[in-house]
C-alpha cells in the first residue's frame, strides 16, 4: 500500500476503535511522524488529509519547512535543546516536549520576542525506561503550577510516550495512568493550564492509547513504512 492507502487504513482504524469505546472520532487527531521522510512524501500525505505534523529534530525542520505544503501544523515532538528553542518558537505550532522549568523558561523569553503564545505540552515521563524524558508524575501538578504564571507559554495538555512492548496490551496501564493525570489536573482548573490534548500512542501502540483516551496519536511508520530513509 502507498501513503494514501497507509492513512486511510488508519484513520478507518481510528473510526473503529473510536466508536467501539464511545468516541467521537473527530476527537482524535492523526499526526504523520516525518523524521528523515522527504518533504515529497509529506507532501503526499498532507494531500491524503494529514493536517499536523510533527518533527524531532529543530535542524531537520528547518530545511523541510519551505519544501512542504502550508496549511498543516508543525508540532515539535523530540526533545528540545535550550540553543535549539530560538528557532522552535518560529518554525513550529507547538512544542510536544517541555520538561523543565530551564527550558519553559527559555520559551517563555523567545516567544516574548516575536511576539507569539506558544502552546505547549507537558512530557511525562510515565515509563521506568532511562532513555525516555519527562517530568515525573509526582512533579507533575507542582511543575504545572509553575507554568501557570507565564504569559507567552501556554500549556493545552500532557504528551507521553509508553515503553516498547511486543504486545501494545502491556502499555494499557501507562497509558491509563496518563490519562488519570490528565484528568485529575483538568479538575483543578490552574491558570493558563488548559488540558485539552492528551498525545499518546504511536504505530505500535495507537489502539490502545486511544481506548485509554489518548486526542493525539503520532504514526510514522504505519503512514511512510516504505520510504523512511536511514541516517
Amino acid at each position: 500500500m502507498g501513503i494514501k492507502d497507509n492513512i486511510k487504513f488508519v484513520k478507518e482504524k481510528i473510526d473503529t476503535i473510536c466508536k467501539k469505546c464511545g468516541r467521537d472520532p473527530k476527537s482524535v487527531t492523526l499526526m504523520a511522524v516525518t523524521k528523515t521522510v522527504d518533504p515529497i512524501y509529506i507532501n503526499e500525505a498532507i494531500e491524503a488529509g494529514i493536517s499536523v505534523i510533527g518533527e524531532n529534530r529543530v535542524q531537520e525542520a528547518r530545511k523541510k519547512f519551505d519544501k512542504v505544503k502550508s496549511g498543516v501544523a508543525w508540532h515539535m515532538i523530540g526533545p528540545l535543546q535550550i540553543n535549539k528553542v530560538k528557532y522552535a518558537v518560529h518554525l513550529f505550532d507547538m512544542i510536544q516536549s517541555v520538561e523543565s522549568i530551564k527550558l519553559a523558561d527559555e520559551i517563555e523569553k523567545r516567544a516574548k520576542t516575536i511576539p507569539k503564545i506558544m502552546d505547549v505540552l507537558v512530557e511525562v515521563k510515565i515509563s521506568f525506561e532511562e532513555t525516555k524524558h519527562g517530568v515525573s508524575p509526582e512533579d507533575l501538578i507542582p511543575f504545572l503550577k509553575n507554568l501557570s504564571s507565564y504569559r507567552y507559554l501556554k500549556v493545552r495538555g500532557l504528551m507521553t510516550m509508553a515503553p516498547f512492548f511486543d504486545d501494545p496490551e502491556k502499555a494499557r496501564p501507562y497509558f491509563r495512568e496518563t490519562k488519570v493525570l490528565f484528568d485529575k489536573i483538568r479538575q483543578l482548573h490552574l491558570p493558563n493550564i488548559d488540558m485539552k490534548i492528551l498525545s499518546m500512542g504511536m504505530s505500535g501502540d495507537f489502539e490502545v492509547a486511544i481506548e485509554e483516551g489518548s486526542t493525539l496519536v503520532r504514526l510514522g511508520r504505519a503512514i511512510f513504512r516504505d520510504v523512511y530513509k536511514t541516517k
